[in-house]
C-alpha cells in the first residue's frame, strides 16, 4: 500500500503528523517525531516572548483533553538559536513551524524562522482582528507555503478562508481547539484546571470533519491539513475522503501515549485494503466524485436484512420507533411504524441491514 502524500513540492511519506501542542515543545520532542514514523514533524506555536502557563494545565478522559495551555514557553531565542538549528541539520521529514500571533511579532520572527521551515502554519487562535494585514506581513518575508489554522469560534469561516487565501495564505489548517467551557471536578469540588479550558480530542471529530468537508467544497483546489478527533487509522481516511491532504494528531497520544503514532501508521495499510482504496492519493483523487459530489436523490427505504443477521437484537432494542421485532429465526420490519431514520443500519455489529443509509 502507498501512503505517500505529494503537496506543494513536498514528499510525505505518509498523510499523519503531530500537532503543535506540548508534545513537540522543545529539542528532544522535536527529535522524537524526527526519527519516528510520522510523514512530517511540526514545532509547538513559537511567539516572540515564552507563553506563562498556569500549572496544572492539562487534564484528559478516555476521550476527550481538556487544556488551558497557550503558546510555546520557551523564548522565540531559544527555537531559533538552539532547537531549529539543530532539527534542520538532522532533518528526515519536511518541517512545519507553528508561528503566532501579532502582525509584529511576525515580522520579526519569519525571516529567522524562514531557513527551518518547508510550510508555516499560522494560529489565529487569539487574533480578532487585521487577519488579512497578518497575512500579508507574513507573505512579505517568505516564499514558503503559509496555512493559516482555523479557530472553530470563527462563525463565518469560508469568509475567513477567502480572506487570508486573497491576503496570501496558501492554504487551511482545521480546526483548533473548541471552547472556551467549563469542566467540573466533583471530586474537588472545584472547576478543572481553570474557568475557561479548551477541549479537544475524539468527542471534536464530527466538528472538524464538518469544516474540513465544506471548506473543500468551497474551495476545491486548496491544500487542506484536517486535525481534530483524530485516534485510529480509519480516522485518517475519513479525514482524508472529507477533503483534507495531510493530518495532524496531539490528543489521542495525549490519551494513550506518543506510541500510538507508529501503530496508526502501521495500522493504515490494513485500513485501506479494508475499505477497497490502494493508495492515499487514490482517495484524493476519488473524493471529487464520491463525498463531494452533489446528492441527486434521498432514498425514503425501510431496512433490510441480509445473511449476516446474527439475531443480536441490538436494532430491536435500539428503534426509536419499535418498528423492529423478532419473528422466528428473522428481524421483521413493521413498515407503518418505521420512520426510516437510519439507526439501526448504522449500529449493527455485522453489516447485516442495508437499504436505508446510502
Amino acid at each position: 500500500m502507498d501512503l505517500s502524500v505529494n503537496l506543494l513540492d513536498l514528499y510525505f511519506e505518509n498523510p499523519l503528523g503531530p500537532a503543535a501542542g506540548p508534545i513537540v515543545e522543545g529539542l528532544e520532542n522535536m527529535q522524537f517525531f524526527n526519527n519516528n514514523t510520522c510523514g512530517f514533524n511540526v514545532a509547538k506555536t513559537i511567539s516572540v516572548k515564552g507563553a506563562i502557563v498556569p500549572k496544572p494545565c492539562i487534564a484528559g478522559t478516555s476521550n476527550t483533553i481538556y487544556n488551558c495551555e497557550l503558546w510555546s514557553e520557551l523564548h522565540s531565542d531559544v527555537w531559533i538559536k538552539e532547537i531549529l538549528p539543530i532539527i534542520h541539520k538532522e532533518k528526515k521529514k519536511p518541517l512545519i513551524i507553528s508561528s503566532g500571533y501579532q502582525e509584529e511579532d511576525f515580522r520579526y520572527l519569519i525571516p529567522k524562522l524562514d531557513p527551518y521551515a518547508d510550510m508555516f502554519e499560522i494560529s489565529t487562535h487569539y487574533v480578532k482582528e487585521n487577519l488579512s494585514g497578518i497575512v500579508k506581513s507574513i507573505r512579505e518575508n517568505t516564499d514558503k507555503p503559509i496555512f493559516m489554522k482555523l479557530s472553530p469560534h470563527v462563525d463565518d469561516y469560508l469568509g475567513f478562508v477567502k480572506t487570508v487565501l486573497d491576503a496570501g495564505a496558501t492554504g487551511i489548517v482545521a480546526i483548533n481547539s473548541l471552547g472556551p467551557g467549563t469542566a467540573i471536578d466533583l471530586k474537588n469540588r472545584s472547576v478543572l484546571l481553570a474557568e475557561e479550558i479548551w477541549m479537544s480530542g475524539p468527542a471534536i471529530k464530527p466538528i472538524a470533519l464538518h469544516r474540513v468537508y465544506k471548506i473543500r467544497k468551497a474551495f476545491p483546489d486548496i491544500p487542506i491539513i484536517g486535525v481534530g478527533g483524530i485516534g485510529k487509522a480509519t480516522d485518517i481516511l475519513e479525514f482524508i475522503l472529507a477533503g483534507a491532504d495531510l493530518v495532524q494528531m496531539l490528543s489521542s497520544a495525549l490519551i494513550k501515549g506518543r506510541t500510538l503514532y507508529d501503530k496508526i501508521i502501521k495500522d493504515l495499510p490494513k485500513a485501506l485494503e479494508e475499505y477497497g482504496f490502494s493508495s492515499i492519493e487514490e482517495i484524493r483523487k476519488l473524493r471529487k466524485e464520491t463525498i463531494l459530489k452533489p446528492v441527486d436523490k434521498i432514498e425514503n427505504n425501510p431496512p433490510s436484512f441480509n445473511e449476516n443477521c446474527t439475531l443480536c437484537m441490538i436494532c430491536v432494542r435500539i428503534c426509536p420507533a419499535e418498528a423492529l421485532e423478532k419473528d422466528n429465526d428473522k428481524i421483521v420490519v413493521d413498515k407503518e411504524r418505521c420512520i426510516r431514520c437510519g439507526l439501526c443500519q448504522s449500529r449493527c455489529p455485522v453489516d447485516a441491514i442495508y437499504g436505508v443509509l446510502t
